[in-house]
């Protein structure tokens, strides 16, 4: 088998390896703060556009864009994408939420099976729960379900890749102890310019048992 034909067959999705199987809802575990992931549904377009909008401008400076300038979802069109990704096992957004209430959003995307089992995550949380401690157990819990949760999709490693003045992004990863790995070029289309992205790694031999265990540490 070619060099093409093996980086070909790895990054296909594995045919035993197709919907996800996705909890009704992810629960912080006792000792932290009533967190909880869901994921998105027609249900919170009123509540997460209100959030959106209210956070323009604190979110505005990492906002991801489409260079070729295609045309937007409605709502729920992209529900609709995201239930196609969720049984194709390629990925899932997840709200987070507190109270009852949205306070954020994680997304686990570009799902790979085969011989790399890899996904990318990225995050945002409302401007008024920032500094709460939201974002790091978010992507503890979600990390768990992927990587040993016996119901996930079992992946080896995920990529997390974060502006380098992002700050505030940075701290979740340290606080998590994700491995830096170097910085990826041009990596993505943000406000208008491919930037370059700082990329931070944890992988199912450094997770152990669990990521979220970590934050009690």
């Amino acid at each position: 088998m070619s060099v093409f034909q093996s980086l070909k067959a790895a990054l296909q999705p594995h045919p035993q390896s197709t919907a996800l199987h996705i909890p009704d809802e992810i629960t912080a575990p006792a000792g932290f703060e009533a967190l909880s992931l869901s994921r998105l549904t027609l249900d919170d377009q009123k509540e997460w556009n209100e959030l959106r909008w209210s956070n323009r401008e604190w979110l505005s400076p990492w906002e991801s864009g489409d260079p070729m300038h295609g045309a937007g979802m409605s709502f729920a069109q992209w529900v609709h994408r995201e239930r196609q990704g969720e049984d194709a096992g390629t990925g899932v957004v997840f709200m987070m939420r507190f109270r009852g209430s949205i306070v954020g959003q994680l997304s686990l995307g570009a799902i790979s099976y085969g011989s790399m089992r890899i996904a990318t995550l990225g995050y945002w949380v409302d401007q008024a729960w920032a500094g709460h401690g939201f974002t790091p157990l978010a992507v503890a819990m979600a990390s768990d379900w992927a990587m040993v949760d016996p119901e996930g999709p079992h992946l080896h490693r995920i990529e997390i890749a974060i502006l380098p003045e992002n700050r505030r992004s940075k701290r979740v990863v340290e606080k998590l102890g994700l491995d830096y790995e170097g910085v990826r070029r041009k990596y993505m289309y943000i406000n208008g310019e491919w930037r370059d992205h700082e990329l931070y790694v944890l992988s199912a031999e450094a997770i152990g048992e669990s990521l979220t265990a970590r934050l009690q540490s």
